[in-house]
């Protein structure tokens, strides 16, 4: 090999070793400038501010099984209860803002941000939507005593007998509350609120006959109006429910009446774009799955799936929906 020879192959080992180094310059470059192309490499926190067992638990579990499936890192639900819930989201509004931290909600919380200006943090501004995950009707159930067949019945008896008739819920400003405020305020009638700790009270306190009018989930009702010990007289929804043969409050002669006991995925409002829409994409993913869409059903929830976008404008138009009922229906709040 001559000297000019020599020269060459110098040059191109140069040039060849340049371009790679440059490459891999590039490729760190762009990694650094998005924060979602190694994300997860390690174990996801799914908050559930609900107790075991309950409809949200079971679609957080749900939803973190697909996940891990699908990222090969676990994600693991923990239950944080509390507060109505306050509890588990304020962890989630405080958490390291890396995506690692996740938290369902309901629409419970939503009223909780509404009507309680004393909540540790701010629903819209610290935390951010990912996804809804489900829509979720409550059924409106009766004590066997009360002589109503329908909705149309039972407003016409609850306009009869103002005050006569209670209904239950899981505590005050939550939104088994609320529904009742609401079809209250909707159809003219004066059904008066029992609050108790908790959801799994009610069932017992409407049988024992304490309270004769409850809004609650299919999960928690179904074996008690199989069994005929409640009647089940309509459901909340828009429309009707493949779950259940029952029609909606608004056909039952409440027009416009609607209450969604809906789920979704929120996270700190710091956690970076790339992460939330990657986040939001697999959750989607998951809630298409048709195992998925059977297991919700058991609750009466349907798949959702929006985007962020679309999940923040439902929880802002949710929480005005409440303030609103609040200051026509002049609701006295219970702190």
């Amino acid at each position: 090999m001559n000297e000019e020879q020599a020269i060459i192959k110098h040059i191109v080992r140069f040039l060849t070793a340049s371009g790679a180094l440059a490459f891999v310059a590039t490729s760190l470059h762009a990694a650094q400038n998005d924060p979602a192309a190694n994300y997860p490499n390690k174990p996801i926190r799914f908050i559930v501010p609900f107790s075991p067992g309950a409809g949200t638990d079971v679609t957080a579990r749900t939803i973190a099984q697909k996940l891990s499936e699908k990222w090969g890192h676990q994600v693991v639900a923990d239950n944080r209860t509390g507060a109505g819930g306050a509890i588990g989201v304020d962890y989630a509004a405080k958490a390291t803002p890396d995506g690692y931290t996740i938290c369902l909600i309901s629409a419970s919380n939503s009223v909780n941000s509404a009507t309680n200006p004393s909540l540790p943090y701010d629903l819209v501004k610290d935390l951010q939507g990912i996804s809804q995950a489900t829509s979720l009707f409550y059924v409106v159930y009766i004590h066997p005593s009360v002589p109503a067949k329908s909705g149309k019945e039972l407003v016409a008896y609850a306009k009869a007998n103002p005050g006569k008739l209670n209904f239950g819920s899981s505590g005050s400003n939550t939104l088994q509350h609320f529904a009742g405020e609401l079809f209250n305020h909707m159809a003219g009638v004066k059904m008066v609120h029992v609050p108790y700790k908790g959801t799994a009270a009610v069932i017992p306190a409407m049988l024992s006959g304490e309270v004769q009018v409850g809004f609650g989930s299919l999960i928690g009702t179904r074996s008690q109006m199989q069994a005929g010990r409640l009647r089940g007289i309509a459901i909340t929804a828009a429309k009707r429910s493949p779950s259940i043969d029952l029609p909606t409050v608004a056909e039952s002669g409440v027009p416009g009446y609607e209450v969604d006991q809906w789920y979704g995925v929120i996270t700190s409002s710091i956690v970076p774009q790339p992460i939330v829409r990657k986040l939001n994409a697999a959750i989607v993913e998951a809630l298409q799955q048709p195992d998925v869409a059977t297991r919700l059903a058991a609750d009466g929830s349907t798949p959702i799936g929006s985007s962020p976008e679309q999940f923040n404008a439902h929880i802002k138009s949710e929480m005005a929906k409440w303030k609103k009922l609040v200051k026509e229906a002049n609701l006295r709040l219970d702190k």
